[in-house]
């Protein structure tokens, strides 16, 4: 059984009824973009989505619609070891960062709060 980082999901089943569920995307995708950006995908993931990593990286894509059109689950197979290591030391929701960074660079803090 793979490890789950994050599932669009779970965030659009509890998201406000006014968000669009397109919402659910962003905050991990924006993760999924990074990692992309910085090679730090497996092998497999690269083999089975090899169009959308081109378009990603030619800007004709965003990164939350990487994680959208790959299923919206964010999960430990579908990154290389430093990517793992990384995620698992960063993106984790209960002692991670990327949480706090994310609310600060788009200055959110009270909206997420309150969805939390």
């Amino acid at each position: 059984m793979t490890t789950v980082y994050d599932k669009a999901k779970y965030h659009y089943e509890n998201f406000e009824e006014d968000l669009p569920q397109k919402q659910a995307y962003v905050h991990t995708g924006f993760f999924i973009g990074w990692l992309i950006e910085h090679d730090m995908v497996s092998e497999n993931f690269k083999k089975s989505f090899e169009n959308l990593i081109a378009d990603f990286k030619q800007r004709k894509m965003t990164g939350p619609e990487v994680y959208e059109k790959t299923g919206g689950v964010f999960a430990k197979d579908m990154l290389n070891e430093e990517g793992n290591q990384f995620a698992m030391f960063y993106f984790d929701f209960d002692t991670g960062e990327y949480r706090y960074h994310y609310l600060e660079a788009f200055d959110c803090k009270g909206i997420f709060e309150a969805y939390h």
